[in-house]
């Protein structure tokens, strides 16, 4: 086998697909080799599943608003809009505070699954909302419990792998993101159909009760096998002499906690120039990808179609999320960000000119979703070219997610809910 392996390596094609699917390299010690299956099994089954529920938990306010929610709190007008804006506002407001929280050792790992349980809890209480002003502080209250679960997730993953390995890690933890969203919209189809009226509950309640019961089993595993960062104590399934050659693979040249003076050097270095401006344009090109669902309750489709059409759109988004990331380890980085960047502006393109045939739109929307490898590539790249420094990245991480998101509220604002009237007009 291993013959074979170096024979396919000597071809360029061959090289890369055998480098995107060989995660644990024959060249590594059968130490390092154990390690690594071991962090995979800790980090990345808990990540994955809490990224997917903080998806799920996210996302599951536009399947609600389209299965009837709307309708039972008299959510009209911009409502929507306005829940997100409450979402992204407090998601802004959590970013540098609760980040700051995740670079300190002792609470690296129990933070992201104390808020678990938090997101759990906030799930089920919009289940029973029955005025509008409830859900907007409830939106509020998830947006900022979630502030430090991408990128204190991608802080985690970026202390514990190098280059080589942490580009395809990244990308399978990213599919979360579109997975998330594309099993709420079937969630929701499914509530819709099989569970309104059970119980007294209307099918977008269930929703959400489901979300929580889903959420709430994992943080559980995370307090049981979440090792947060290396320079946190030791967990127990990790030996002393692993948690050494953990820390020797990925030296750190600083103290990782965020402080006055990790702010002052990060200013100083080029870095938080070009990350955080690109994230934000970045964010100001896909937002618009969430509305697909309003189009289709303006056209008319079904309750169930306006929930399950929009998840293919996620399924090009979680395809784009591994294989976009997993290929940044072994090829051009900018080749990859210049076609993401490609399928985004032809999407936009075509919905700003907007009467064109709807056959052209679900193409566009669908086909716009392959920019989503867009986040994952650049934080990867965050990641590895700043491994020694936790406090700079996680500065950096969380000033592209509230410079990037502060926008995007503002966006919002100005959005219509409505889309009947340019329909019509």
């Amino acid at each position: 086998m291993s013959s074979l392996v170096r024979k396919v390596r000597q071809n360029p094609v061959g090289r890369v697909v055998v480098d995107v699917f060989d995660w644990y390299p024959a060249h590594y010690p059968a130490e390092e080799r154990k390690l690594l299956r071991k962090l995979d099994l800790c980090i990345l089954v808990f990540a994955c599943l809490s990224f997917f529920c903080k998806y799920l938990d996210q996302s599951n306010i536009t399947n609600a608003y389209v299965s009837g929610l709307k309708e039972d709190i008299n959510a009209g007008g911009n409502a929507l809009n306005y829940f997100n804006v409450a979402y992204y506002t407090a998601y802004v407001v959590g970013q540098i505070p609760l980040m700051a929280l995740q670079t300190r050792p002792r609470l690296a790992p129990y933070l992201l699954p104390t808020l678990e349980i938090v997101w759990a809890v906030l799930t089920f209480c919009q289940s029973r909302v029955t005025k509008l002003w409830q859900m907007y502080l409830l939106r509020a209250l998830v947006g900022f419990f979630e502030a430090p679960s991408f990128g204190g997730t991608h802080l985690i993953l970026g202390s514990w792998y190098r280059k080589e390995e942490l580009f395809k890690r990244a990308g399978v933890w990213f599919m979360g993101n579109s997975l998330g969203s594309m099993f709420s919209g079937y969630l929701q189809a499914a509530a819709y159909n099989g569970l309104s009226g059970v119980h007294g509950l209307a099918g977008w309640r269930w929703l959400f009760v489901i979300d929580g019961v889903i959420t709430l089993p994992i943080a559980f595993i995370g307090f049981a096998f979440f090792p947060g960062l290396p320079a946190s104590p030791r967990r127990w399934f990790l030996k002393e002499e692993e948690l050494e050659l953990a820390k020797r693979r990925l030296p750190q040249r600083e103290e990782p906690q965020i402080t006055w003076k990790t702010v002052k050097t990060t200013l100083s270095r080029p870095m938080w120039w070009i990350c955080v401006p690109a994230y934000v344009c970045m964010i100001q090109a896909s937002y618009w990808l969430s509305y697909m669902s309003l189009w289709l309750k303006a056209e008319g489709f079904s309750v169930t179609l306006v929930n399950i059409l929009p998840t293919f759109m996620n399924l090009t988004q979680a395809f784009a999320s591994w294989m976009g990331t997993t290929l940044a380890g072994v090829i051009s980085i900018p080749l990859l960000w210049t076609g993401q960047f490609v399928c985004s502006m032809f999407g936009a393109i075509c919905l700003t000119i907007w009467y064109i045939p709807n056959g052209l739109k679900f193409f566009a929307f669908y086909f716009a979703g392959l920019s989503y490898s867009a986040s994952p590539i650049l934080y990867s790249w965050i990641n590895h070219t700043l491994a020694d420094q936790t406090a700079e990245r996680g500065l950096i991480i969380s000033s592209m997610m509230t410079l990037g998101y502060s926008t995007y509220v503002w966006v919002r604002t100005a959005s219509r809910d409505d889309l009947s009237t340019a329909d019509s007009s």
